[in-house]
Formats: C-alpha cells, structure tokens, sequence
C-alpha cells in the first residue's frame, strides 16, 4: 500500500483523526511490511511549509528522521522510470505530487492509501474506504 502524502502526515503526526477503520488498514500495512511512501511526499511537504500551508511542528530534516526511525515504510525514491510512467499518464491533473504518487503505485501494481478524490477517480485500486 502506498501511502498519500496526507496520509503519512495523518498516520505520523495525527492518528487520532482517523477513524479506527483507518487505523486498522494503516496499522495492517505496517504489520504485513506493506507500507510505502514516495519520497516526493518529502518535497511535497517541504513545500507546503515553505509556502506555510502546514506546520509539522518541527523541521522538515527532523520529520524525514523520524519517519526513518518509525520504521515500517519502505520509502521509494522517484528514478528515472518513475517520471517516465508519471509523463506518460493519460491525466489532466498537474499536482506533480499526485502524479508521481500515482505513477509510483502503477508501476508497482499497488493500491493508494488516499483519501483525495482526484487521485480517487483516476486510480480505483485505492485502499481508504
């Protein structure tokens, strides 16, 4: 399962705003060594700091950490195969992120943790309810 940039924050910083359903798919994910995260949702977060959109209440290097220590996501680095398949979507969304994302778990033939009904009407093998 590939987790959403939204949906990494929410399970890091704030589990208690999701639902137990939520929870349990996440938690699922981690206990079966399933979860996964782009690491555009690094650059995407970065971003929305920089542009003051969000406050993780902490640094951005400190956050990458902890995700590092948390454990249970592999983080996929965005290669050169990656962008390819990200060009080639036939998608008129230009959320660079979304796209990766979603470029991402189509090459790895896995569902989207997602909640965001763009990516949601684009790519149905999505795994929030």
């Amino acid at each position: 399962m590939l987790f959403d940039t939204c949906a990494l924050l929410w399970v890091t910083l704030d589990p208690d705003s999701l639902t137990e359903e939520e929870r349990n798919i996440a938690l699922s994910d981690f206990e079966a060594g399933e979860a996964a995260v782009s690491s555009i949702s690094f650059w995407e977060v970065g971003a929305k700091i920089k542009k003051n959109r969000i406050d993780i209440g902490m640094p951005l290097e400190e956050y990458i950490h902890k995700i590092h220590l948390f454990g249970g996501f592999e983080i996929i680095p965005v290669d050169e195969m990656i962008w390819m398949e990200n060009i080639r979507l036939n998608w008129d969304h230009r959320d660079p992120a979304d796209r990766t994302i979603v470029a991402t778990a189509g090459l790895r033939g896995i569902p989207i943790l997602t909640k965001d009904m763009t990516i949601r009407a684009y790519y149905p093998n999505q795994g929030w309810l």
